[in-house]
């Protein structure tokens, strides 16, 4: 990182209460293009999702499983290239770079997505009610549609990973005492910017593309994309760019690479081979027994050829350190774990909640109604409040009895999640069946477009359920991925729940595929027909659930792999410092 001369402005003398080294770029002046970039980036996209089934279903005349299976993709490509985003900011272009090229595409795409809206020869033909035919979308109205989705993942996915790093390398000095403090500061305004625009994004959006179109409703985020990208170039020449680095994966994938062409070592290991190769810095003198074939990897067979006069891998591609080995099988470990919480977000990227939504009386007031796509703010609004009553009341409270300075363990909390999703399915069951008998009461099963004479507030229940789930389960997650991984790999835990979320939308997408191609066999109705009053939505929502209690048993089978003496620390007491910072594997 760059650190240069600056003149210190009053405010940060403020904050600091002294006056820190002095640097020419980066500090305090630089938060307000970096925040408002990522606050307007996200007030864009996020007022795009909401509503964009009922966009799929109405003006291209997708079917609701075919409409599903899109958004699915678009969340799984949207947060598997996050990865990619933060691979390549971390090794090959910076951040400032891919933050600039990032929000360029999402630009590009956004514009795009608008023109689908305001030129008729990109939207199918309006559907004929009379004879109740609505007309497909051919190629060449799919191809632009898609395209801007494409775009605006790549956007997103070069973004958000690079974003709030790319802030902290303005204010992280270490020779300024005060340093933590900026940092919090300036991750406190961020969270709380991109809290504000996720709530802004599922209400004022949401309410402008119910009542003054798509065309409108679009194109408000295309120029809230335009002010985000303009208002970070504009900031360019204030940052500190950071140069890139070798990256933690490349190091995953080298030990793989040269375990397979050591493929040929046989253990048990000739005293010859008895040679590990190892950082001056390392503490570990010999890899552990887990995994023991890619122990081969840091093997030194020929020290003449396989290391320079320094000590160092001559081919970091043919020999690796035990350091590496090490990070590497940290994060295998971790990997069944990791897997329990794929069920969860799968049950919490439903798009069929707005649908329902949609049908029914959503009048909160007699001269109010709340748009269907914002429902899903309960949840959102559950998670926050439970988040700050945990982290204020719960937990200090448990901490005197569980010894836990953080209340529940990760574990238990991931649990109570896994649990509330399965509630909050069950919950969603009932509801549906209620709905539809009331469609037969009233006598509006064939009518797709009727409004039930019940109230949409039936919905809250579900939503605040999943809320609470999400809460638990995945902060939980992330806090349990800290825990176990040494310092060295404190960004995977990150970087693992954004991979799971890709593989969730991908098994989401294929589960609603799968479920309508046999439920629909023989000419019947679908559970997820695009006619929400023919189809039998509910069981989809107890076959989730189902889904969430074997998911449940199955996290508490993969519990058994980690009630060794650290992990049993784990479950009931503070987890105790790693001399070594890696744990080994638990018996089961």
């Amino acid at each position: 990182m760059e650190a240069e001369e600056m003149d210190i402005n009053p405010e940060e003398e403020s904050l600091l209460g002294h006056s820190p080294p002095r640097r020419t770029k980066g500090g305090l002046k630089t938060m307000p293009f970096i925040i408002v970039n990522e606050a307007f980036e996200r007030l864009a996209s996020q007022g795009l999702m909401p509503n964009m089934i009922l966009y799929l279903t109405r003006i291209y005349h997708f079917q609701t499983v075919t409409a599903s299976s899109i958004l699915f993709v678009w969340s799984a490509l949207s947060n598997g290239l996050a990865l990619f985003g933060a691979f390549m900011s971390h090794s090959y272009l910076g951040r400032f770079r891919v933050i600039f090229l990032g929000s360029f595409s999402s630009l590009l795409g956004m514009i795009l997505l608008w023109l689908t809206a305001v030129v008729p020869q990109l939207q199918p033909l309006s559907c004929d009610q009379l004879k109740h035919k609505c007309s497909a979308p051919n190629g060449a109205q799919i191809i632009p549609l898609l395209s801007s989705f494409l775009l605006m993942s790549v956007g997103a996915g070069c973004i958000r990973p690079c974003s709030v790093a790319f802030g902290a390398d303005q204010f992280d000095n270490k020779q300024n005492p005060n340093n933590d403090r900026v940092l919090e500061t300036y991750f406190n305004w961020y969270y709380a910017s991109t809290g504000i625009s996720t709530v802004l994004a599922m209400t004022v959006i949401v309410y402008i593309q119910d009542h003054l179109g798509w065309s409108v409703g679009f194109g408000i985020p295309a120029i809230l994309m335009v002010f985000s990208a303009l208002m970070f170039l504009i900031g360019s020449s204030l940052y500190i760019k950071a140069k890139p680095s070798e990256s933690l994966f490349t190091g995953f994938f080298q030990v793989l690479v040269a375990a397979f062409r050591k493929r040929e070592i046989q253990y048990p290991l000739d005293e010859e081979y008895k040679c590990y190769h190892r950082t001056r810095q390392s503490k570990l003198l010999s890899p552990t027994e887990e995994f023991r074939c890619l122990n081969k990897a840091c093997v030194v067979q020929d020290p003449d050829t396989e290391l320079t006069s320094d000590g160092l891998a001559s081919n970091p591609w043919r020999l690796c350190s035990v350091e590496q080995l090490e990070s590497l099988k940290a994060l295998l470990k971790v990997i069944p774990m990791w897997s329990t919480g794929l069920v969860l977000i799968v049950t919490i990227d439903q798009g069929f909640l707005t649908l329902q939504a949609n049908s029914m009386d959503r009048h909160l007031f007699s001269n109010f109604e709340i748009p269907a796509g914002s429902f899903s703010l309960f949840m959102i609004i559950t998670l926050t409040i439970w988040v700050a009553f945990y982290d204020r009341v719960l937990a200090p409270l448990l901490a005197r009895y569980t010894g836990n300075p953080h209340g529940l363990s990760p574990i238990v909390r991931m649990g109570m999640g896994l649990i509330m999703s399965f509630i909050a399915m069950v919950l969603a069951g009932v509801v549906e069946s209620i709905r539809l008998k009331k469609a037969v009461e009233e006598g509006v099963e064939d009518d797709p477009d009727a409004v039930l004479d019940m109230s949409a507030m039936w919905l809250v229940p579900q939503t605040v359920c999943i809320g609470l789930a999400e809460a638990l389960n995945a902060i939980g997650q992330i806090q349990f991925f800290y825990m176990l991984f040494p310092k060295s790999m404190s960004s995977v835990g990150v970087a693992m729940f954004t991979l799971e979320m890709a593989l969730a939308s991908l098994i989401g997408s294929l589960l609603v595929n799968i479920i309508n191609s046999i439920t629909s066999h023989g000419g019947k109705a679908s559970w997820l027909a695009s006619n929400l009053n023919e189809g039998h939505l509910d069981y989809y929502y107890w076959l989730l659930g189902f889904l969430n209690l074997i998911n449940f048993f199955y996290f508490l089978f993969c519990c058994r792999f980690y009630k060794s003496h650290h992990n049993s620390n784990m479950l009931s007491k503070k987890v105790p410092e790693k001399e070594s910072g890696y744990t080994p594997l638990p018996s089961a």
